[in-house]
């Protein structure tokens, strides 16, 4: 599991920006370890200036930039909407190439390349006969996670939505009990993401190998930011979607009111005249 050459030696002759805001936010030039800010809070307003300050840890000007990959979610709305408006700006004024990145296809590639790197030593413990799932998720709040399921070849095996965990766990079941005929092989299903802890119990049903808590952009440090932009690149290669499209699949918690209803007889405004109405 791996990416081609040219596609990561593009990642630094071609200087990289990563900006994501699904979670908390992370900001870095590839190459560079990247800055996280956890609070929800205040990312929104620290974005720009931790957008410069890793420019210029790098030694670049913003003009240097020829590539901004942004995270497009799944997330909440406030947040993930900060972060793309900031890299289109930046993309707009800069002319770099611009790539957008669903964040739990790259978990998924993350999860799929520590476990082929940890076989490499494995010996004679090595899985042959073990089917592979990853859980990709996201904390989505009101009890509920951002998931998609993954097999060992990165194919999407139930697509990105948004439910309460024990109800992820029970479409899970679905799936294994559908695909997984050959009692032969073993299954795990691997969850990684924000909420993978937190809802560890519904996930006690399902053949679980590995639960992490954990981000490949701002707990992989530099190969991080790396893979998540190497990814993208990728997608684009193969003609896949690379929209910075938000992905919130939900409605925001803020709408605009409908239009208050009008008397019978009166229109929306009314202009005395003379002193008559």
């Amino acid at each position: 599991m791996g990416f081609d050459a040219d596609v990561v030696t593009s990642l630094y002759s071609s200087p990289t920006l990563v900006i994501d805001t699904s979670f908390g936010a992370t900001v870095g030039v590839v190459g560079y370890t990247p800055v996280y800010e956890a609070d929800s809070r205040s990312h929104v307003e620290l974005l720009q200036p931790r957008i410069a300050q890793v420019i210029d840890e790098a030694g670049l000007q913003a003009a240097d930039i020829q590539r901004v990959v942004v995270g497009t979610g799944p997330a909440p709305f406030t947040g993930l909407r900060a972060g793309i408006v900031a890299a289109r700006a930046l993309a707009y004024a800069t002319g770099a190439e611009l790539l957008g990145m669903n964040v739990l296809d790259v978990q998924s590639t993350w999860n799929r390349i520590e476990r082929a790197n940890m076989m490499q030593f494995a010996g004679h413990e090595k899985d042959n006969l073990v089917v592979h799932y990853t859980l990709a998720v996201n904390d989505a709040r009101r009890k509920q996670l951002y998931y998609a399921l993954y097999d060992d070849t990165g194919r999407e095996v139930l697509p990105m939505d948004i439910a309460p965990a024990d109800h992820i766990a029970e479409k899970i079941h679905s799936v294994l009990d559908m695909y997984l005929s050959d009692e032969s092989s073993d299954t795990v299903v691997d969850v990684i993401g924000h909420g993978a802890v937190k809802y560890a119990a519904s996930w006690q049903s399902l053949p679980v190998g590995e639960v992490r808590e954990e981000s490949v952009l701002h707990d992989a440090g530099a190969a991080g930011l790396g893979i998540f932009a190497a990814a993208a690149v990728m997608r684009q290669i193969q003609g896949k979607d690379v929209s910075t499209e938000p992905l919130y699949l939900r409605r925001p918690d803020v709408t605009i009111p409908a239009p208050s209803k009008h008397i019978l007889g009166q229109t929306e405004l009314s202009i005395p005249v003379g002193g008559k109405e």
